[in-house]
């Protein structure tokens, strides 16, 4: 066994210690390894057939053999065959060279360009920052879109949840946001695919391409044919290159996980496979600390934050499906995007009514933006119940107090929307970006009835309240109904 096992030894591993193990069995992704001397410790990386099946072990045996479980195919892997143990684990290139770059989760250049250089290469395994090193303050993350940052305000160092089907513009918020934060905020995003599909991936990366936000971008991708130990690991690798630019190069990051569902479904699939006993509905038992090793490490230090906007998959709309339950408690906001809203031409697609964000505290928004949210949630709230009559009997027949809210509310949902700078090819609409300044000041004007003889199409995707009467006295005949305009928006 010397011949093949000096074989194994590979250039890009000067740290890999010559301990040779024999492969005991293969049962799909399970491989057992024996180590007649000493066992390599748990999520040690081991590599046989010259480097093309790599395995990570997770369990100890006996004092022989260790169970690992493959983050490559294991085709071709047979009982006997020398396996090499690297003496680390799972590591992720850092540094600036990956901006602009799409890796798997070995760190390998997928996007067809050559493998980037001058890079350090770290453990995907790190423990979350200390609670003596993280902010204590609760800041506001603007994000330059209105309905966010007046309704939902998301957490600088925290994790949003974005819930939303096919088709309602998931992908086109998440592009702009991308943009917002490389474009104005001089911050870096990473977008980590857990199980995506390929084409999501290959759509995304000439998306963002094309939108000019790639040179301050990185993109993390397990796919979802790779084996579960792969899309199980990735989230990991994602996190330890934002962890980078927050502590070495202290800027702020934006991580974006599509779908952090997924990733709950992988370390079941492992759990499974090594042989653990599932707990309710067939989820593996240490779900709650997998799902917490992960999330704790996006946080706010007093070098930068990581905030995190993360898809969440319910299955079957089941609130109370554990996966849901265990994910909900690691978030600050909520974003649900209603496809009703988005068949209506309302972009972005958010329903402020069933969305929610743990920010919007007078003690931390302040008295006033507080004050204003909830008059703009009531006054859309009144809205959706007389919409029922409205349909029956018409407008004429409310009271005049009725018909001041639906004017008001009418004219707070298109004030709502708003032109994005990634959609421009597709609009022929200059993006905006809104101050929360400006967004505050321009609910308050409408909800005091400011804009009542203002037509409700000259507030539809415009920027700040000042535009709706230059709008209007451009094209006072002009009255457009929003889903006459808007179907390019969506994703």
């Amino acid at each position: 066994m010397d011949e093949p096992a000096a074989e194994l030894v590979r250039p890009q591993l000067p740290d890999a210690a010559a301990h040779i193990g024999t492969v005991v069995s293969v049962r799909g992704s399970v491989v057992d390894v024996r180590f007649d001397d000493y066992l390599p410790a748990i999520q040690t990386v081991l590599q046989a057939e010259e480097g093309r099946v790599i395995v990570e072990v997770l369990a100890h045996q006996d004092a022989q053999h260790v169970r690992a479980i493959a983050l490559t195919s294991t085709q071709g892997l047979a009982r006997g065959m020398p396996v090499l143990d690297t003496g680390g684990t799972l590591k992720a290139p850092v540094g600036k060279a990956i901006l602009s770059r799409m890796f798997d989760v070995f760190g390998h250049a997928i996007d067809r360009l050559p493998e980037p250089t001058n890079v350090q290469w770290r453990s995907v395994h790190h423990a979350p920052p200390p609670l003596d090193k993280r902010s204590t303050q609760s800041e506001v993350f603007e994000t330059g879109i209105k309905v966010i940052d007046v309704l939902l305000p998301l957490e600088r160092g925290g994790k949003a949840g974005l819930f939303g089907g096919a088709g309602v513009g998931k992908t086109v918020l998440l592009t702009e946001m991308i943009h917002n934060m490389v474009g104005h905020q001089e911050g870096v995003s990473i977008f980590c695919g857990i199980g995506e599909r390929c084409r999501e991936g290959e759509e995304l990366y000439r998306d963002m391409k094309a939108a000019g936000v790639l040179p301050n971008m990185v993109m993390v991708f397990g796919q979802m044919n790779e084996p579960p130990g792969s899309r199980f690991r990735v989230g990991h690798a994602a996190l330890t290159m934002a962890e980078y630019f927050r502590d070495d190069a202290h800027r702020d990051v934006l991580l974006l996980i599509d779908n952090i569902f997924r990733f709950i479904q992988a370390g079941s699939e492992v759990s499974g496979l090594m042989g653990q006993m599932p707990s309710r509905l067939g989820y593996q038992p240490t779900m709650g600390t997998e799902l917490s090793a992960l999330e704790e490490r996006i946080a706010n230090t007093d070098t930068g934050a990581i905030t995190s906007i993360q898809a969440v998959y319910v299955p079957a709309d089941d609130f109370t499906d554990p996966a849901a339950v265990h994910t909900f408690s690691h978030l600050s906001a909520s974003i649900v995007l209603s496809r009703k809203r988005a068949s209506e031409g309302l972009y972005p697609a958010i329903d402020p009514l069933q969305s929610n964000s743990k920010m919007a505290t007078p003690g931390i928004v302040g008295e006033r933006h507080y004050a204003l949210a909830q008059e703009i949630r009531r006054t859309l709230a009144q809205y959706a119940q007389l919409k029922d009559i409205i349909a029956m009997l018409g407008l004429e027949q409310l009271s005049p107090a009725d018909r001041k809210v639906v004017g008001r509310a009418r004219r707070l949902e298109r004030f709502l929307t708003q032109p994005f700078f990634t959609t421009e090819q597709f609009t022929g609409m200059p993006g905006k970006l809104v101050s929360l300044a400006d967004a505050l000041s321009g609910c308050e004007r409408i909800l005091r009835d400011e804009f009542k003889d203002v037509p409700e199409s000259a507030l539809y995707m415009i920027g700040t309240i000042d535009e709706a009467k230059v709008k209007a006295d451009a094209k006072p005949e002009l009255e457009v109904k929003p889903n006459e305009t808007a179907d390019s928006h969506e994703s």
